[in-house]
Parts: C-alpha cells; structure tokens; sequence
C-alpha cells in the first residue's frame, strides 16, 4: 500500500493539530506526515493530513474553508472562545435576531479583521498566545480576509443569547474574531461558543475519517490515502508523452511548443504562466508540480515538485 497521499481526518476536540501529526504518524509508523490548516484544541472537524511525499503538496491545495459555528451573546472572554478568562458578562435578553440579521451583512465580503490575542499569528517572532500568557500587549496590524457566506441556522433566545451560523470563508479568517466583532458591533458582547470545519482544502466533513474509523480501517488492511488528483483539480493539468515523462524525471524544463506538437493536451483549464499546473503521464498517474515560465521567444514547462 503506498502512503503517499491525503487523509481527511475527523479532529476530536482536545487535541492540537500538532498532536494530531503525532499521533498519525504513530498510527502509519510513517515519519512525513503534516497538516493544512491549523485548528484551535477546542475545535472538531475536517483537518488535512498530507502522508509521505505528499507534504510538499500542502501549499498547492486550496485555501477556502467552512465553518458551523454558535456564537454566544452577553460574554466576553480573554481568547474569544469559552476556554479563556472571562472578561464581561451581562445579560442580553433584549438582543432579537432581527438584530443579528440587520448586523450580519457588516462580515460579508472583504473585511477588516484584528485576529485574536490568543492566536498563532506571529509578531516579532514570538506567537500572539506566548505573549498574552506573558500578560504582554502588543499592537497586531487589521488582516484582509473575506468572507463568502454567512448563513443563519439557529437562534436560541435568553439572557445569553446563541446563534449558529454556517460560515464560509478564505484563509486567514478567524471565526472567534467574527463572533467577538459580532457582539461589539451589537453592543452585547459575543464570543465563541463551539466551532466546527465542515471543509477544507477541498475536503469536506461527510468524507471525513476519525481517529476510530482510521484505526480501523488500518487493521483490516483498508486504508487508502487520498490521491493529489482528488484535491488538485482546482489547478490546471498537462499530460506528457513517455519521452517527456523521462525528461520531467531527470528535472529537464520542456518547452511547452513541443510538447503540444506531440499531441499532448491539458487536462483542464488552459496554460497560463505563473499558475502551477498539475503533471501526468499517459496512464493518468500524477508526476507532480509545474509551473509554465513565459519568456519573449518561449513558453517553458518548469519542475517545481517531481512526486
């Protein structure tokens, strides 16, 4: 069984992604194995796992995600979620969804967003979550993110308020950020109360394996890892001959001309320079990484991971 590929691993609570790795790599007595997409201890859901020579895949998949997530009205926390120190707590009961609905579009689209003081976002070399254990203040630049859905899936009134949204959303995007602006913005106070991935990088939470699932399918021998086609299909494709195939192998760069006069045709989408291009033989089997380089007399096919 080769263990080069993707697994889409169902992340129970109470684990960092790093411990995650950890225990994968036990599971597989595999030594490459990394994630995409770090998720908080507290948080469940679609974590990707690259296995083997598919870790030098990571920054190729893409980077859209979503999220269920429920916001709680009337509390403030120090980290924006349940597990941190609780700063200010007041009832709400005043607080109608109608509101909510009336706010909500303020965190559609491309906004502005401070990220927590207890998070992995790095200042001068140290992580934000270091520093604020250290009881250390320090000034964090507004980060761009977008936001492309914000649907509501429940709303449960009271003196503490929740609702649950489904969110989907770009890389870089804390959902505990949103919850926390939420609630300013709504003069009540909000912060995270329970957080899911439903998917990422291309997978999704429905095909998801837990850790259970995974052991089990390992001891009766029915583990497969995830092809890079399966989740690489937001790049284009090219398709060599055997004789460029060798040539891709030996790291040679292929002028793009000669490989279309051999007949050899994309996969999907067209060929555009600067964008990476996923690499297969005649027999469909994925060779790696490309990226066309354009110069004023030629276009060439340069190796940038050979799998």
């Amino acid at each position: 069984m080769t263990t080069d590929g993707f697994l889409n691993l169902n992340k129970p609570a109470g684990m960092t992604s790093h411990d995650c790795v950890g225990r994968v790599r036990r599971l597989l007595k595999l030594k490459r194995v990394g994630h995409g997409g770090t998720l908080d201890p507290a948080v469940t859901g679609v974590l990707p796992i690259a296995l083997g020579k598919a870790t030098r895949l990571l920054q190729y998949l893409q980077h859209h995600k979503a999220y269920r997530g429920t916001i709680r009205f009337g509390l403030t926390t120090a980290t924006d979620d349940l597990e941190g120190e609780i700063i200010h707590s007041r009832p709400v009961p005043e607080l109608s969804l109608e509101k909510v609905q009336a706010a909500l579009p303020k965190f559609l689209g491309k906004i502005e967003q401070f990220p927590p003081s207890f998070s992995a976002v790095q200042v001068g070399g140290k992580r934000l979550y270091e520093l604020a254990r250290k009881g250390e203040t320090v000034e964090v630049a507004a980060r761009n993110v977008e936001v492309f859905r914000l649907e509501i899936l429940d709303w449960r009134s009271g003196d503490f308020p929740e609702l649950d949204l489904a969110i989907a959303c770009g890389a870089g995007t804390y959902i505990r950020a949103i919850a926390r602006d939420l609630g300013a913005v709504l003069n009540a106070g909000g912060t995270l109360a329970c957080l899911t991935r439903t998917e990422s990088s291309g997978f999704s939470i429905e095909e998801s394996l837990s850790f259970e699932e995974l052991e089990m399918q390992l001891q009766e021998n029915k583990f497969c890892p995830i092809l890079p086609s399966a989740v690489l299909g937001h790049l284009g494709a090219i398709v060599l001959s055997p004789e460029y195939t060798k040539r891709w192998f030996q790291g040679q760069r292929l002028p793009i001309a000669e490989i279309r006069e051999n007949r050899k045709v994309e996969k999907n989408t067209s060929i555009s320079s600067s964008s990476p291009l996923q690499v297969y033989n005649e027999d469909n089997q994925f060779l790696g990484i490309g990226q066309v380089v354009t110069s004023d007399t030629s276009s060439i096919l340069a190796p940038q991971i050979v799998f």
